[in-house]
Order: C-alpha cells, then structure tokens, then sequence
C-alpha cells in the first residue's frame, strides 16, 4: 500500500476519526520536517556568477543560497530550485521563502533523494517591492539597517523616512546581477472586496477587479456609475511620477497619471483626460470616452505603435473611427485607397465637388482648340483703306495665340493633372 505523506496524507488523517490523534501528530511532524523556512543569502541569475556551474548552469537560473535557523556562517547554507516550472518570481537576497523537500533528479537511483524547492517569498512586510529581513544576529549590519524596522499598531508595516536603507537585496558575489534598487515611494495597490490583484515590484501591476463603491477614504475612480460587482481589468505599468515618498500607503490605478495603462471596462466610466477631444468632423459626435457608460477598451501611454509584422492593421467600427490630434495627421504609404461614397474636405459641410481630372482636360482641349481658330482668323487684320485690301497683324490676337499653345501643351503633356490622387 503506497503510504501518503505531507499534504496528501495530513488530509487523509483529518478525515480519520477522532481516535487516531496519534496518526494526525504524527503527519505533522511528518510535513513540519519537509516544510522549512530560509532566509536568501544569494541567487544565480547569470552565468557570471561564480556558482553558476555548481548550480547545473543555465538549468540552474534562479537556484538560491539559503540559510535556516538564523545561521550566518557560509558553510551552513543550502540551496534551493524555483518550485514553479513556468513562473518564475525569485526573491532578493534577505527575503525569507518557503521551502520543502521533494523528490530530486537522483529519484531514479535512489526514491530517498531530496531537494529544497522554494514557493516564493514570505509576506513580512506587506509590500510588492520587497519583503526583506536581514538577520539580526549578524553583528555587521549597521544601526541604520536595524532602524528601518519598527512595528506600528496597524501591523508590522516598514517605514522608510530618510531614502537610504543600505540593506543588502543584490548577490554578494556577483555585482553584474545585481542591479535591484530599492524604492522607497513604491506604493502597493488598495485592493477592494473580491479584486485578484497581480503585482510587480516596480509599481506594475494587473488588477481583476470590479466596480466597488467602497466607503474606504481611498477610493477608486472607475466605480461612479454601474453596479457593485461590474467586471473591469486594469494593466498599469508605472506609478505616478510624483508620488509620495511614504511608500507603505495604499494608492489606487489612475489613467491620467500612470505612467501607461490599458482598461477592458464594462459598465463603468473611466474618467480619462484626452489631449485633444476635437469632434468638429462629425455630424453628430460620438460620446466621450471619458462620459462613456458600456464596454470600452482604453489604451493610453506617451506613445502608442501597432505595428503588424507580416500581414495587416485592422481598424473596424460600427459608426465611425475618429482620429483627433492637436498637430498633424501623417500617412506615409506606397499607395492610398479611400472608398465611400461620400467624402468631404476640409469640412463635414462641404458642398463643392472635385472637378474629374481627365474629363476636365479633355474639355479645356476643345475648348483651348476652338479659341486658337478664332484667334487665328482674327491674327490677320484686312483694312480696306480707298477701297484698297491692306493686311495687318493683330498684336491681340498674336498674344492670345501664343497662350493658347502653351496651355495646349500644359493639357497634351498631362502636367495639369495630378500625378498620385485620383477622384471618381
């Protein structure tokens, strides 16, 4: 019978009856023995670390150096794996993990061999950016480390007021890793009843939330309209550049400020300020987007490309795409198509049609044909002074010849006409 060990079999005796106590304790001292709690003293994130062949190279990215009960000495640490193949979340150094012993890549020779593989880090502090604790029993950290923690009556929240910690969060044997800056005005996410928040250290995060009209002093600014529960995910990359340097306070998504941002709302109104709101084109303007009340998807940074590789960028609505800018439109193409059947320029009441360009020259040529034999005839001027046929040239009638060649030849080189925009 094959004997369930850890979570599987703690579960197990929990379902046996009361009598077996004996079976419970000892499935917990079972998983107790597996389960272990590191303090991270390193990390390899590259191949110059100098443990990084050690580690199993590049299979051993993300491997940590760990030490347990408060031992500083080199010679007591161990190592641990990541335990998620496919995500990959590794602490800084000082951050405590969760650790437990598992089955190795040696199972095959020997079913007892072993490994640690951490979770992630543990919460002591709190806060995205980072969770660390160094140990107190090494004597080298220096009394502005130790200061920096201090316990309030809301909970064990780390405040930093002077902007230098000095704590070690980067490997001690390999600078070329280490380029983890600490951030005292990073400010984790107000998190409201029901939201699955996913936060990054940086002031990134993803938030699946919903409408919330929370009574909370910080409030969100999506939950005006609509009803408790309305689905929304926000995607922000960046904090506000000027927020407070009191990092340990809560702050909410903003979609003017956040450095970039990407809303799927439902029924919510996303008060976003758009540089410029110019609907004079339309005939009947559309609902700005920051009054707008149904799914909508917004997308806003300093700079938006969409750019398809191989095939094509596809824009379709249902009524209209608008574009609006306070400088200028810029279409740069090898070829343009427009097709409608109603096209205006330079106003939505525009009335005065584009002349067809081949037909009007074809006209002006019989026209430009016709005024030349007029003038021809008329270039010899007959006088009859006495009765006497005297002829003289028409100076008029000369110049307006002359022009009437060069026109003509304007019109048969095709010069008038346009080279690349073409009308129906």
């Amino acid at each position: 019978m094959i004997n369930r060990t850890g979570l599987v079999g703690l579960n197990k005796n929990l379902e046996k009856p009361r009598g077996s106590q004996d079976d419970f304790n000892n499935s917990l001292t079972d998983l107790n023995n597996k389960m272990v709690i590191g303090r991270v003293t390193d990390i390899v994130l590259d191949e110059n670390h100098p443990k990084f062949t050690e580690v199993g190279g590049w299979n051993g990215l993300g491997t940590v150096f760990f030490e347990l009960d408060n031992l500083v000495s080199l010679k007591d640490q161990k190592t641990a794996k990541s335990f998620y193949p496919q995500s990959k979340n590794y602490p800084l150094i000082n951050e405590m993990i969760l650790l437990f012993s598992l089955p190795d890549t040696s199972i095959g020779e020997d079913t007892d061999s072993k490994s640690y593989y951490y979770i992630n880090q543990i919460n002591i502090w709190n806060h995205p950016h980072h969770n660390a604790y160094p140990n107190i029993l090494d004597n080298t950290l220096p009394p502005s480390q130790q200061k920096d923690y201090q316990e309030i009556e809301e909970g064990s929240v780390r405040r930093v007021t002077d902007n230098s910690t000095e704590i070690n969060l980067n490997s001690p044997l390999n600078p070329s890793q280490n380029t983890f800056i600490e951030r005292t005005n990073i400010h984790p996410l107000l998190a409201f009843n029901g939201d699955v928040l996913y936060e990054g250290r940086f002031g990134n995060s993803l938030r699946l939330g919903n409408t919330s009209k929370s009574k909370s002093k910080y409030k969100n600014n999506w939950s005006a309209v609509g009803e408790d529960g309305d689905p929304i995910m926000i995607i922000r990359n960046g904090q506000p550049s000027n927020t407070s340097e009191e990092g340990w306070i809560p702050i909410t998504e903003n979609i003017n400020s956040d450095l970039s941002s990407i809303y799927l709302s439902s029924f919510q109104k996303i008060p976003i300020t758009l540089p410029n709101e110019n609907f004079n084109s339309y005939l009947t303007p559309p609902t700005s987007p920051s009054q707008f009340e149904s799914p909508q998807i917004i997308i806003t940074s300093d700079r938006i490309i969409l750019s398809a590789k191989k095939d094509s960028v596809l824009i379709n609505a249902e009524n209209s795409v608008g574009i609006s800018t306070n400088g200028s439109i810029n279409i740069d193409a090898k070829s343009n198509y427009i097709s409608s059947n109603d096209i205006k320029l330079g106003s939505k009441n525009a009335t005065q049609p584009i002349l067809l360009g081949n037909d009007t020259n074809e006209i002006l040529r019989d026209l430009t044909f016709a005024i030349k034999d007029l003038a021809t005839i008329l270039q010899v001027q007959r006088d009859y002074p006495n009765g006497v046929l005297v002829e003289s040239f028409n100076s008029i009638a000369g110049n307006a010849i002359i022009c009437l060649d060069s026109i003509m030849e304007s019109l048969n080189n095709g010069s008038l006409k346009s080279k690349t925009t073409k009308v129906q």
